[in-house]
This record gives C-alpha cells, sequence and structure tokens, in this order.
C-alpha cells in the first residue's frame, strides 16, 4: 500500500467522521435539545458548544486533521491518480473546503459565539425565545447543508479508493 493510498483512507476516515458529526447533531442532538424549553436550550447548547470551544483534543485532530488529510490526498493524487480520480479529488477538497468549512466558519461558529455570550439566568422569557429564534433556524439550515455536502465528499472518496 502506497502513501497515496494512506493518505486517502486517512482523508476518507477523517471526512467520513466529520461527516456523522455533523449528522448526529442533524438527526439526534439539536432535535432532542429542541424539544427543550428556551432557557434550557440555550443552556444546553453552550454547554455542548462549549467542549468544542475548549479545543477538545480528539474532535480537533478529526476536525483540522480532515482537511490536512484531503488536502494531502489531493495534491498526491494530481500527480498519481488517473484524469477521473484527480477531478474526483480535486472536487471532494473543494467542496468539503466551500461546503463544509466555510458554512462552519462563516454561519455556525459565529452564531456559536453568540450563543456563548448569552447569560441565561439574567435573561427574560421574551429575550430568550428571541435569542433562540435569530440561532436555532440559521444553525439548522447551515448544519443540514454542511452535513449533505460532508457525506457526499465521503462517498466521493469512497469511490475514488476504489479505483486505485
Amino acid at each position: 500500500m502506497g502513501i497515496l493510498q494512506v493518505t486517502l483512507i486517512l482523508a476518507t476516515l477523517l471526512c467520513s467522521l466529520v461527516a456523522g458529526f455533523l449528522f448526529a447533531f442533524a438527526v439526534v442532538g439539536m432535535p432532542g435539545i429542541g424539544t427543550l424549553r428556551d432557557r434550557e436550550f440555550v443552556r444546553a447548547f453552550q454547554v455542548m458548544d462549549r467542549v468544542i470551544q475548549n479545543n477538545q483534543p480528539l474532535f480537533m485532530l478529526v476536525w483540522v486533521g480532515s482537511v490536512l488529510a484531503l488536502a494531502a490526498a489531493a495534491v498526491l493524487g494530481l500527480m498519481r491518480l488517473d484524469s477521473l480520480g484527480r477531478w474526483l479529488v480535486l472536487l471532494a477538497l473543494f467542496a468539503y473546503l466551500t461546503g463544509v468549512q466555510l458554512p462552519t466558519i462563516a454561519i455556525n461558529i459565529p452564531l456559536n459565539n453568540r450563543v456563548q455570550t448569552l447569560d441565561v439566568d439574567a435573561m427574560d422569557e421574551a429575550s430568550l425565545e428571541a435569542a433562540r429564534r435569530d440561532f436555532e433556524p440559521r444553525w439548522n439550515t447551515a448544519n443540514a447543508f454542511r452535513t449533505g455536502v460532508a457525506c457526499l465528499v465521503s462517498l466521493l472518496l469512497m469511490f475514488v479508493l476504489t479505483t486505485v
């Protein structure tokens, strides 16, 4: 097994773990806390997000590692894959950067940071309801999009792995 295959396997694994993480938030995490009242919803999201924002080591390894491994696979693929494989790995990298990482940086993280500034104990019910209304639909929409793209990237990488 060569360096390209090892890099593709690592990129596929890490991107698939990210896809699974986003999928779990989309189908379990957010629907679960979505049943809570506004105060408990905001507090629950703050607690979950704080684990990530405190640079949980395994999460950071997977999240950052997925980008690095996929970029390395694309560079190696340019030199060692056939035309279709090169295009698919480049498409996977482009999709991952623009459809997973960019929405995370441009939408989800700023929304997360805004929620982190809320002092739920000092807020009245109307303020909590407004804060949730400004957060939850946008966050869920962006997360659904990046989940779909992350799953597509994983499928593309699996396909490329079957051709090398």
